[in-house]
Formats: structure tokens, sequence, C-alpha cells
């Protein structure tokens, strides 16, 4: 298996993992608190698994908000340079 395999997931599992109701969660992404959706299709997201995890991570350490948005930042950004 290839050490760079990113798994997706889909919003009912990232809700049910957050404990977040579906608004809250599109504020979080409205407001850069959470890594925004990729699509699967015409109709369809995904989260990438491993970006929830790190933004889960930072907020189980209490990390302010500020540091939340710019490791969100961070993650989006990465994105663009993994292909």
């Amino acid at each position: 298996m290839n050490s760079n395999f990113q798994k997706i997931i889909r919003k009912p599992d990232v809700l049910n993992i957050t404990g977040f109701s579906k608004s809250t969660l599109y504020n979080r992404i409205k407001d850069g608190l959470w890594p925004s959706p990729i699509s699967l299709g015409s109709r369809a997201i995904g989260f990438v698994q491993a970006e929830c995890e790190a933004v889960l991570s930072a907020m189980i350490a209490e990390q302010p908000p500020e540091k939340i948005k710019a490791l969100v930042s961070e993650l989006i950004q990465s994105r663009k340079q993994a292909i």
C-alpha cells in the first residue's frame, strides 16, 4: 500500500466524529476553522480524513482559533502541492 494514501470520509462521518451539527460544520468551514470538502462528483463531497484528524488534534490540544485557522490554511495549501 502506498504510504501517501489519503482516505476520504463523507459528511455524515465528519458530523458523527465531531458531534457538530450541519450548520456548525459549515460555519466552521466558512470561518476557516475546518478544512473545506473536496468534490467527488457532480453532487457528492468528501473530507480528507488526515486533515480532519489534524484539526481535531488541535482542538483537543485547546489551540486558539488563530492557530487552528493557520493550520487549516496550511492543510488546504498542501493539497495543491500534493500532485
